[in-house]
């Protein structure tokens, strides 16, 4: 496991202002005359390096041996140790932090770990051996609620006679869970140095290098409910069979239709900037309203990974895009997909059951109905309208006025 995460590891810690980091870890040595360090779990070295580079002997530890290899290959002056490599069977820190500090007894020991280690680290083995012997040093990582409950355990643990230091870090708004998505639809690369992002390719990590285009619907409807959160998933499964159900009643092409209905929210769970990201890294120009309001873009970004990683149709892609907004002048498969996507059976809201009934007697007429709840939602919000839904509904209007 360890050899392939070792490659990744740097863009998983991006959370940290590394800089930052390394600036306060070197002022707690303070007017001591400090010459070997030992950096306990020091991963790829990201601290290990620098410090060397100042001057300072260091000894890097870490349970991978890749990990060491990759910060060793960077910088000559970094000492790698095998210490828990070497030890065999089940190795714990408190071991190796007390080992360190009987080999270097004037070195400054500082174990970093982020919060959510830290708020369980009396659940360690023998913590107290390891508090005797090293500082600890404390990043965040952005939870809710997260200082607090820092700031709780810190002060608990040193009644016991610990000494804490807590990392102000930044943190990067990215969950693992986006990361891998952003991935997935090929669009991670603000997120990765290079390197990293060539070895993901390399050794076909995240499905990076899946091979999703043309599945037959089993094999998609897993995959697009690998990437939806769990609370997006009973939706898309309703709109698919509905949209497939409305495809049956007026004629529309089936296979698109269910296609369509499971593709429809397929970069749902992406936030606006993600959102945003993905419109870049796909080179779509924005207009104002969707920069102003970037988590409507889910549709269009749905609608080009579904073309790009999918390898749907234009019909499918057509109707994906128009789903969320409408449009004016809609196909019957575009119209399928806004009604499904509307009135699917997990929907509950007043006027749904009306919008079910015209669904399948007046399809045309549920559209309208549909957009124009849309707008009244919108008014009742104080939110803006998208210039599509507008348009969609003026044309509808034109339309019915022309009928007369």
């Amino acid at each position: 496991m360890y050899s392939n995460f070792a490659r990744v590891y740097d863009s998983l810690m991006e959370s940290v202002d590394r800089k930052a980091w390394l600036e306060y870890i070197i002022s707690l040595f303070g007017d001591a005359k400090i010459e070997r360090v030992a950096d306990c779990a020091c991963g790829t070295g990201a601290l290990s390096i620098p410090l060397a580079k100042r001057g300072y002997k260091v000894t890097g530890l870490d349970a991978s041996e890749e990990m060491l290899r990759i910060a060793a290959a960077d910088c000559p002056k970094a000492e790698v140790s095998d210490i828990e490599l070497n030890r065999g069977g089940v190795s714990y820190t408190f071991q190796t932090v007390s080992e360190l500090k009987e080999r270097y007894p004037d070195a400054e020991l500082i174990l970093l770990m982020g919060s959510d280690m830290f708020l369980c680290f009396d659940q360690w083995k023998q913590p107290d051996d390891i508090l005797k012997n090293a500082e600890l040093g404390v990043f965040y990582r952005g939870s809710k609620g997260e200082k607090a409950a820092v700031a709780e355990n810190q002060a608990k643990l040193e009644q016991r006679g610990a000494k804490i230091r807590l990392v102000e870090n930044d943190i990067v708004d990215i969950s693992s869970t986006q990361l891998r998505r952003m991935l997935a639809f090929h669009c991670a690369g603000p997120f990765l140095s290079p390197g990293v992002a060539a070895y993901i390719r390399e050794h076909g990590l995240y499905d990076v290098n899946a091979q999703w285009k043309n599945l037959p619907m089993a094999e998609l409807e897993q995959v697009v409910i690998r990437l939806l959160n769990p609370n997006r998933v009973a939706h898309v499964l309703g709109c698919r069979d509905t949209a497939v159900a409305l495809a049956k009643r007026w004629g529309a092409d089936v296979t698109d239709a269910d296609r369509a209905g499971i593709l429809h929210d397929i970069t749902k769970a992406l936030d606006g900037p993600l959102q945003l990201t993905v419109c870049a890294e796909y080179g779509k120009i924005l207009g104002e309203f969707s920069r102003k309001y970037p988590r409507t873009l889910h549709a269009l970004t749905g609608s080009m990974v579904a073309e790009r990683i999918f390898g749907e149709n234009e019909a499918v892609v057509s109707a994906i895009r128009s789903h969320t907004t409408g449009k004016a002048d809609m196909n019957l498969l575009e119209t399928i997909i806004y009604v499904a996507d509307y009135m699917e059976p997990n929907r509950s809201f007043p006027g749904v059951e009306r919008l079910r009934e015209l669904a399948f007697s007046d399809l045309t007429a549920a559209l309208k109905l549909g957009l124009e709840m849309t707008l009244e939602h919108l008014k009742e919000q104080g939110n803006e309208v998208s210039p599509e839904s507008r348009e969609a509904l003026d044309w509808l209007n034109r339309q019915e006025a022309e009928a007369l």
